[in-house]
């Protein structure tokens, strides 16, 4: 279990405060998820660090996997769930690699274990479930992260009362397609005291 304390819905960590500025995205589904990881890829360079948060089926992997894409890494992006951390290669060598990093299962000391520090300088780095663990770890209070969180409308609820029991697991096409949702992007320090281009 992470070391950041839950904020929110899904235990989600409240965002960490001083941001430059916040964006909100509406999302019609994960075609939508999927283009905002292509067109923010545009803005990304290496010793980037991005932070995702989002619960169950919020669509990180889709986001990461199309974030690695428009990066043009190689290679089939999955989530880092049972190993914690993988390496990327960009296929070509203009092209930086991607470090893609699930900090939920961690704590701040076996965050550092990981030793993220030592290959962020030369790739983009994503760190799932890594508010209030990864910033200090990786870039310091005055160092500079774009933290992007995905919500969907069930992790909006008001909390447990609106949890509801399922029994019917048949796939419906909004299923297989991704129900609506929305990002918030928000940006942290000198690299970021603008927003990218998110139009998609």
């Amino acid at each position: 279990m992470s070391g950041a304390a839950p904020g929110g819905a899904d235990g989600v960590p409240a965002p960490v405060p001083g941001e430059a500025w916040t964006r909100r995205l509406e999302l019609q589904d994960l075609d939508d998820t999927a283009a905002l990881g292509r067109v923010l890829a545009k803005s990304l360079r290496a010793g980037d660090l991005l932070i995702l948060t989002g619960g169950l089926g919020a669509g990180k992997t889709t986001f990461t996997q199309s974030l690695a894409a428009g990066l043009g890494v190689e290679g089939q992006i999955s989530s880092p769930t049972f190993v914690l951390s993988r390496i990327h290669r960009g296929a070509g060598p203009a092209d930086v690699d991607l470090v893609h990093v699930d900090a939920y299962r961690t704590d701040a000391a076996g965050f550092e274990d990981l030793d993220i520090a030592a290959t962020l300088r030369e790739s983009v780095t994503v760190v799932e479930w890594g508010r209030n663990l990864a910033e200090p770890a990786l870039v310091s209070e005055s160092g500079s992260w774009l933290d992007l969180e995905l919500v969907t409308p069930e992790s909006e609820g008001s909390g447990e009362g609106d949890a509801e029991i399922i029994t019917d697991f048949s796939e419906t096409e909004e299923d297989v397609r991704g129900a609506a949702r929305h990002a918030v992007v928000r940006g942290y320090g000198p690299r970021w005291s603008t927003p990218p281009d998110l139009r998609r």
